[in-house]
């Protein structure tokens, strides 16, 4: 038995009666950041959906820690120490930050971890703590993402799944995106990142993976990947471009 955190073998799901995901198979290890790229409709985001059980997979296992969670439903999902922030970050516009990262902590059973874990971090998100009595709504794109990503760390997650955190955000607001990622896995939680940004990603990620029609048709390492000239070809040149403020 493998001792990743997350594996994945031969899943395969549907979406409107249309193979979106066609026997994909990938890892996660422990404190690991992996990317998982490719163009739109590759099936991406229907992984991270079908992780959640938010997507029912028509054939394939996902285990978890080693036990299989396919079919368990979303918050048992949570439950076990999957957290997910989704593309757009859909937080509560009328409620606070404060009350948004409580939210967040339905699945902390233990008393007093949940106080802990919010000083913590509006530690590690300071910008949080600055705008906690905020309407959520009234937030800048980039204060909504660190808003969604401290929700979802406020599980306590051993995994947390990202859907392009980078996503129409500005150039500055991207690195701090990047940086708060590669804290996150200081702290210990492994990370499986949706993101159009690929040489971004790739710099950070200790492997990666790259969707084609609902398929794996590359993995390696980040730096390999990075080097792998199909994929410079495909992607790196977009890439460059999202760091340039408008695009």
């Amino acid at each position: 038995m493998s001792m990743s955190l997350l594996e994945i073998r031969d899943l395969q799901v549907r979406r409107g009666g249309i193979p979106a995901l066609r026997g994909v198979t990938l890892e996660v290890g422990r404190r690991e950041v992996v990317a998982l790229l490719g163009a739109n409709g590759a099936g991406k985001t229907t992984t991270l959906r079908a992780i959640s059980d938010l997507s029912k997979p028509e054939a394939g296992e996902i285990r978890f820690e080693g036990r299989s969670i396919v079919g368990i439903g979303s918050a048992r999902v949570v439950e076990a120490g999957i957290a997910h922030v989704p593309e757009g970050s859909r937080i509560w516009p009328d409620m606070t930050v404060l009350e948004n990262l409580r939210l967040g902590a339905f699945a902390v059973r233990r008393k007093g971890s949940a106080a802990r874990r919010l000083e913590a971090i509006l530690e590690l998100l300071p910008r949080l703590a600055e705008r906690a009595g905020q309407l959520a709504g009234t937030l800048s794109g980039g204060e909504r993402q660190m808003a969604a990503i401290g929700r979802a760390l406020m599980a306590s997650p051993a995994l947390l799944l990202m859907d392009e955190p980078s996503l129409g955000l500005s150039p500055r607001v991207v690195d701090t995106v990047f940086d708060t990622i590669q804290a996150i896995r200081k702290e210990g939680v492994a990370v499986l990142l949706v993101e159009q940004n690929v040489m971004r990603a790739l710099e950070i990620a200790e492997r990666g993976y790259v969707l084609e029609g609902g398929k794996i048709v590359r993995q390696g390492t980040g730096a390999e990947l990075l080097d792998d000239p199909e994929v410079r070809r495909a992607y790196l040149g977009r890439a460059a471009d999202s760091r340039n403020p408008g695009a």
